[in-house]
């Protein structure tokens, strides 16, 4: 498995010219990194004006290794090729490395980059980026990777120490200021006085067999520089270690690439619009940094919100008043640590009650809409604090808990909340103090324990009667003066007191159900099942030529192919008995055929669209601008994986896939709707003013570029 190292960008308030020259006096050996014993230097170029300079240098490295795997590799020292790359008039250095010794079983490869800041010309960034592949290692291949990962990790946090410790070794020499380059007065006249005007010290990428073999002036003058370099990011799109310190709190250095590759990955897929660095950070503590599985479940997580809409909870749905009445819960103050504190009087709360007069979906509505607020509580804090806080502090008190609250409907719906609130708000929970756990507790814990996660349990402190009174107890975690008066605190606390739900305010079991169904589905995104040979359609009538329709899916099962046809004959809606058109219902969604048999491509109806290929876990967006009035017909359509092309007989895969019957089922979650062509501001702007669902957790970077062709289309993974 190949290993990868991402840096963030590390600013120094330093200009580029004094950092290269505390820079230089790393070599040829640094008393400061003991592994590094010494190096040579191979090749070297200067050009003739002195902008350029490459340098080539054989470093030995003493690894810090068990001395019997030293013994068994035959190699006391380890070789690295070490090639930086000097532009003075671009202010650049590229630094590319690589390792010489077991080339052939361990691949390393290094590159590193000391850019202007783009905002201060008095400042440098840094930023780094790694490779690491062990083919194979006398058997030693996972020790040798730890101990790779382990010296890696502690030279990057030196890095930055060493430059500004050569800074200070320089200022204490007088040594404050480094002119920056510039061009020869020979090199000026020669310019001014020729006829054709060359380029002096073009910015350059010198290739490795250049230097390898020894590099002559013509052969410098005639490279170009490389696209694929990186350089130094903005503000906006890369996260520097200051940033990270400040509002996301401290990350090792494999904690922070972690961050930095999964950001990078959504910042490809999703166009611009992100979650949030916290809730991106949430996920990968969730999952212990492995990038693959935080991935999954963020990807899960935010098509969930998408479809129920649940950015939007805050702003557009009221908590009937029952809720408001009777649901002992509520924001107070803050903890010792700077956490929201959240109050639930669990014992006084008429969960039956509740359950009978709303329902379980609007119990887990009310209790998403308290997440959504406790997220944007730790925002406030962190800016308040002036550190970073993503996470709150629950306080539950018991007082009260009795056979009652054991009411199975009411645990049922107590282990659903724990579910759905789990899978998309990890790591919200920074601690939670269970207060005045009365006998009865055991078997509620015993029920709910199971369905919560191991981190998630380790945050629980729980107090028997007035324990929570005493040493270690409740003056531990919140300061006096907010404790509740309810707990003998000196602090009015304006949690709703609870009580018993009338009856007269139960609904019947059909009542509830037609709510529950209301409240869940109360989306603008529709779900629809695609099989093969029986493709989803949808029709939308145009009677204003120009006008625009614009979409948004999601594939959520299966690869699909999207097309877009116009037609001046009415597609008949579906009918059980019409053989031209049917409908089938599933589970998934909906499977409605409006394209009669009978009708011909080219005489009853045209392709307006190029056909889209979309993948499993794409989310597609965009818009068409139509030319003609009539109906246009909107379909998905399975994919079929084609056959070898250097053979008629099928692939294996391809056999396998034919004998699962899931194979021949796609799934995709859409939203469509039509504007007229004056109110259209690019396909992603007039989606979003329609509510389409896109995150409030992502800082929205969002182009309104206007189109001159007649769609656009975006695509990004999803699911």
């Amino acid at each position: 498995m190949v290993q990868k190292y991402q840096s963030p960008v590390r600013v120094y308030k330093h200009p580029f010219e004094l950092i290269m020259a505390a820079y230089e006096r790393r070599f040829p050996t640094c008393p400061l990194i003991p592994m590094f014993v010494a190096s040579d230097t191979v090749n070297e170029f200067k050009s003739e004006d002195g902008a350029i300079h490459v340098i080539e240098r054989r470093c030995k490295l003493d690894i810090d290794a068990p001395r019997l795997l030293k013994k068994i590799a035959g190699v006391d020292y380890v070789y690295f090729v070490q090639k930086n790359s000097l532009n003075r008039q671009d202010r650049t250095l590229h630094i590319e490395a690589y390792n010489e010794t077991f080339s052939n079983r361990v691949i390393i490869n290094e590159h590193c980059c000391y850019t202007v800041h783009p905002d201060n010309e008095d400042w440098t960034c840094f930023e780094q980026s790694a490779s690491l592949d062990i083919k194979s290692f006398f058997g030693f291949e996972s020790t040798v990777e730890k101990i790779a990962m382990k010296q890696y990790t502690s030279n990057i946090k030196k890095g930055k120490e060493i430059i500004e410790y050569y800074l200070k070794q320089m200022e204490e020499e007088g040594m404050t200021f480094v002119p920056r380059w510039t061009t020869p007065v020979m090199y000026k006249l020669e310019n001014s006085t020729s006829h054709i005007a060359r380029p002096v010290s073009p910015a350059i990428n010198i290739p490795d067999t250049a230097t390898k073999e020894g590099l002559n002036n013509k052969e410098v003058l005639n490279t170009s520089s490389s696209p694929s370099e990186p350089t130094a990011g903005t503000p906006d799109d890369k996260l520097d270690a200051d940033y990270i310190k400040r509002y996301l709190g401290d990350l090792t250095p494999l904690q922070e690439s972690c961050l930095i590759r999964l950001r990078q990955w959504l910042q490809e897929t999703h166009k611009g619009k992100i979650p949030k660095d916290e809730h991106i950070l949430r996920f990968l503590r969730a999952r212990d940094f492995n990038i693959d599985k935080a991935r999954e479940i963020l990807c899960q997580s935010l098509t969930w919100r998408k479809q129920h809409q649940v950015d939007y909870i805050l702003d557009t749905w009221n908590p009937p008043q029952v809720l408001q009445d009777y649901y002992a819960g509520g924001w107070h103050h803050h903890d010792k640590d700077g956490r929201p504190l959240y109050v639930l009087r669990l014992g006084q709360m008429d969960t039956k009650g509740l359950v009978r007069a709303l329902g379980e979906e609007a119990l887990l509505r009310y209790v998403l809409s308290i997440n959504e607020e406790g997220l944007r509580r730790c925002e406030e804090n962190t800016k308040v604090f002036g550190r970073p806080i993503s996470s709150w502090t629950c306080l539950v008190d018991l007082e009260g808990l009795n056979m009652r609250h054991l009411w199975r409907p009411g645990v049922k719906a107590l282990l659903r909340i724990i579910e759905v609130v789990e899978a998309n708000y990890p790591e919200t929970l920074g601690r939670l103090l269970i207060l005045r756990a009365p006998r009865v507790f055991p078997v509620l814990w015993t029920l709910v324990s199971p369905f919560i996660d191991d981190n998630t349990r380790k945050k629980f402190l729980i107090y028997a009667g007035n324990d929570y009174q005493g040493p270690g107890g409740l003056l531990d975690y919140i300061d006096k003066e907010i404790i509740p008066d309810f707990l003998s605190g000196e602090c009015m606390c304006d949690v709703p007191e609870g009580g018993l739900v009338p009856k007269s305010l139960y609904r019947t079991a059909e009542e509830l159900e037609n709510e529950d169904i209301k409240l869940w589905t109360e989306t603008i995104y529709q779900s629809a099942s695609v099989f093969k040979g029986a493709p989803h359609e949808i029709f939308i009538q145009i009677v204003d030529a120009s006008s625009v329709i614009t979409w948004d899916f999601d594939v959520c099962k299966g690869d699909i192919v999207f097309n877009i046809y116009h037609s001046k004959r009415v597609p008949q809606p579906p009918k059980k008995d019409s053989l031209g058109t049917h409908s089938i219902t599933s589970p998934g969604g909906n499977n409605v055929q409006l394209i009669d048999k009978v009708w011909q491509l080219g005489r009853d109806y045209s392709m307006v669209e190029s056909p889209l290929i979309c993948k499993e876990g794409e989310s597609v967006q965009g818009s068409h601008v139509t030319r003609w009035p009539g109906f246009y017909i909107l379909q998905w359509k399975f994919h079929s994986m084609p056959a070898c092309a250097t053979t008629n007989l099928p692939r294996v895969d391809d056999v396998l896939a034919s004998l699962q019957v899931s194979s021949h089922k796609c799934k995709v979650m859409y939203y469509t709707e039509v504007i007229g062509s004056e109110d259209f501001r690019g396909s992603m702007t007039s989606l979003e003013s329609s509510h389409s669902g896109f995150s409030q957790l992502s800082a929205a970077t969002t182009s309104s570029s206007q189109s001159h062709s007649s769609s656009m289309i975006s695509r990004w993974r999803f699911c």
